[in-house]
């Protein structure tokens, strides 16, 4: 058994209409001046004037910036925090999905000790405390809320980089189910099986721990049990909730078990093609456990007892891989790189990019850049 460490440093609060407590918290907290990170799809159906009307009748002011777009940039990055510093913010609430938190914790950084996020990429290089962030998930999928990530494209680059520091959790997480019952049906789809691969590779990890193993197998549990009913149905509440919470429990999984080639894979897709973060996960997922699955060690097998609740004594890993392309198909997600826009004549560079990520240590099977590269071909 390796050495292992985790703290949960956070206040997380769920239940129906949850979002409510939001004023209760930022008077606790001494805000005065709040930036509201979010995106012009959520303002669109109504759920930031929702967050906002908290607010009437308060002595808080709030502020918006709300042009974060998918797999956000250091320029968008820039402009917010350029609005968070000219309003004099004192706390940040970000409202989305993975994209705006991703958002405000870079920018809760920059307004706190001043540069460029790219100064602070890789691990540990935030050097303390950053502006409260109080973080309101309105998908079941990236589990950013509970998480010490910051994920953000360097178009310069066509490279998505990343800030990796246990300041960045935010201080609060406020998990309201009715916030995602708006949901289209794909988004549901793909950030829900963005959900189960983060917990599948942190559960997969080599870094993984008693701590990040119990998370990851309850959320495998309620994301298997509830992805198809959630995203045939996004009103029903139960599911949805099962969801919510399956995902930040997955998001805590790995944020102390990290990850594995499936994440390190998919970032360069969002970086040269814009591919969607889950899509981009999903397409992935099928070959790299069946590349994975001669480092099993029984594991896959319980995966697929969490996920389906059988049982099988001639169980083989290759089941566990049938079973998710079962599920994608069902869940109408694209089957393959190539029909989402990706060009092979980029997998070497992509290839070398993945090899970048700190996720590849910890996979269960050890790759070179030439199986990366063949993982590409083969997802194509």
């Amino acid at each position: 058994m390796n050495d292992f460490q985790f703290s949960v440093p956070q206040m997380i609060l769920f239940g129906e209409n949850k979002v409510n407590a939001l004023h209760e918290i930022t008077k606790k907290e001494k805000m005065k001046k709040i930036l509201l990170i979010s995106d012009r799809m959520l303002e669109k159906i109504g759920v930031v004037e929702k967050v906002i009307n908290i607010f009437r009748n308060t002595n808080i002011q709030v502020n918006t910036f709300l042009d974060v777009e998918a797999n956000p940039s250091v320029e968008t990055v820039n402009k917010a925090v350029e609005v968070c510093k000219k309003e004099g913010a004192d706390g940040i609430v970000a409202l989305g999905g993975g994209s705006p938190m991703d958002v405000a914790k870079a920018v809760a950084v920059l307004a706190t000790y001043g540069g460029d996020i790219t100064d602070y990429e890789g691990a540990h290089q935030v050097p303390g405390p950053i502006m409260p962030v109080i973080a309101i998930p309105t998908t079941a999928g990236t589990g950013s809320e509970v998480t010490a990530f910051s994920v953000i494209t360097d178009i310069k680059r066509n490279y998505k980089l990343t800030v990796f520091s246990y300041e960045l959790i935010p201080s609060y997480a406020i998990l309201d189910p009715q916030l995602i019952c708006s949901l289209p049906q794909n988004v549901a789809a793909s950030t829900g099986i963005d959900a189960l691969v983060h917990a599948v590779e942190a559960y997969l990890s080599k870094a993984a721990s008693p701590f990040s193993d119990a998370m990851a197998e309850k959320a495998i549990t309620l994301i298997g049990e509830n992805i198809q009913a959630f995203a045939k149905d996004r009103t029903n509440l139960e599911a949805a909730s099962a969801m919510l919470y399956g995902s930040t429990f997955a998001g805590i999984a790995f944020a102390w078990a990290r990850l594995g080639n499936v994440h390190a894979m998919a970032h360069p897709l969002g970086g040269f093609f814009n591919v969607p973060h889950g899509v981009a996960n999903a397409i992935l997922l099928p070959t790299v456990l069946e590349y994975n699955a001669v480092e099993d060690q029984g594991r896959y097998s319980e995966i697929y007892r969490l996920m389906t609740g059988k049982t099988s004594d001639c169980f083989e890993p290759l089941m566990l891989v049938k079973y998710i392309k079962t599920l994608l198909v069902d869940l109408n997600i694209p089957q393959n790189l190539a029909s989402v826009g990706v060009k092979p004549e980029m997998i070497p560079q992509m290839s070398m990019d993945a090899m970048k990520s700190g996720n590849i240590l910890v996979n269960p099977r050890s790759s070179t850049v030439e199986d990366i590269q063949m993982l590409y071909e083969k997802a194509m």
